[in-house]
């Protein structure tokens, strides 16, 4: 499984973090050392670092730094002046929960820390890093044990180990079914507009030998109408009470695409990314970013002057159009509140 896994964009060296600078993926490979958390949460808001599960690890060794430097300034009001860090942190991003629940994990672990607070600290961070690649290999074996032998899959953006601790959700399950030799393609959305598909996914998989083939996004439901995929493969930014998914935008047509031609639709992602306290996919804050994301490439223009965009970052996909959701601590088919809520006690 390994041989299928060499990537690592979060990275806590020599004590200090390095993130992959996802924005000149693939051109160029650069990490970049950030030593104050005004430039993490600027990383995470300009996605340097993306992936609801990679936003939260990046927080939680944001914290580690931020109470690094208010310790430097007052040792003895330091739990007090890092409450502007995490707000700022919080801030971010609107939309990936796993970001909010990495930063109640580290703001309990600020409440508890013992003599050593700062080694405390990132001993909880790196333990947030390391849970979160073990429930993706685990998530990777579920999701995969679900795939027939000779199937196609299409997965959308990037949910591999650009996106996560390492190893990936979705693109998690499809690294254990192509290592179990089940697959006979994969097929990646290029993902307008910041095309993670076509920049990120293609880039990851053939970094560790997996053939991938690209596609226009609006060629989806024609590949599925060819009977060349069995299983649409996502990720989840956020998964309500109810099963309702926010992913990358361009998710929501996948699932209506798929449905109507009898794919599959999985959605994996980790019991982190579950928020129970919204009842619906009507209650989750979508971002809108630039319009210029979409207007423009490369910074030239592709619209003529005057021209408006409409740039939410994510959609909602209805629990009814979902197949099953994998996590670390289980598989739910046909979600529904009562299993989303049996699943999460199975998390507790």
């Amino acid at each position: 499984m390994a041989f299928h896994d060499s990537i690592r964009a979060v990275l806590w060296q020599d004590n200090g973090l390095k993130l992959l600078d996802q924005r000149r993926l693939p051109a160029e490979e650069t990490y970049l050392e950030l030593t104050d958390v005004e430039s993490v949460a600027q990383a995470i808001r300009d996605m340097v670092v993306r992936g609801a599960p990679a936003i939260g690890i990046t927080a939680a060794y944001g914290v580690v730094i931020a109470a690094h430097n208010r310790m430097q300034q007052s040792f003895e009001h330091w739990r007090q002046t890092i409450e502007a860090d995490l707000t700022l942190l919080a801030e971010s991003r609107p939309t990936a929960v796993n970001l909010f629940w990495a930063l109640k994990r580290m703001r309990e672990a600020i409440t508890t820390v013992g003599d050593n607070p700062l080694q405390d600290l990132l001993s909880t961070a790196k333990q947030i890093h390391e849970d979160d690649l073990a429930a993706n290999q685990q998530m990777g074996q579920a999701g995969a044990a679900l795939i027939h032998a000779g199937s196609g899959v299409l997965t959308h953006c990037n949910t591999g180990s650009l996106a996560t601790g390492g190893y990936g959700t979705a693109l998690g399950v499809i690294r254990s079914a192509f290592a179990a030799g089940k697959l006979q393609q994969v097929y990646a959305d290029e993902t307008r507009p910041w095309l993670q598909g076509a920049r990120l996914t293609a880039w990851e998989l053939t970094q560790d030998n997996i053939p991938v083939t690209l596609i226009a996004d609006s060629a989806a439901a024609a590949l599925m109408q060819q009977g060349r995929v069995q299983w649409v493969i996502v990720g989840a930014d956020r998964i309500t009470a109810n099963g309702d998914v926010a992913n990358k935008i361009g998710t929501y047509s996948l699932a209506v695409n798929a449905r109507h031609h009898g794919v599959k639709f999985m959605v994996v992602a980790p019991t982190s990314t579950v928020d129970m306290e919204l009842n619906s996919g009507k209650d989750i804050p979508i971002e809108q970013r630039d319009p210029n994301e979409v207007l423009m490439l490369n910074g030239q223009p592709i619209s003529p002057a005057g021209a408006q965009a409409w740039n939410p970052a994510f959609d909602v996909t209805p629990a009814e159009l979902v197949d099953v959701i994998v996590t670390e601590r289980g598989v739910v088919e046909a979600p529904t509140h009562d299993k989303v809520v049996a699943m999460m006690k199975n998390a507790q």
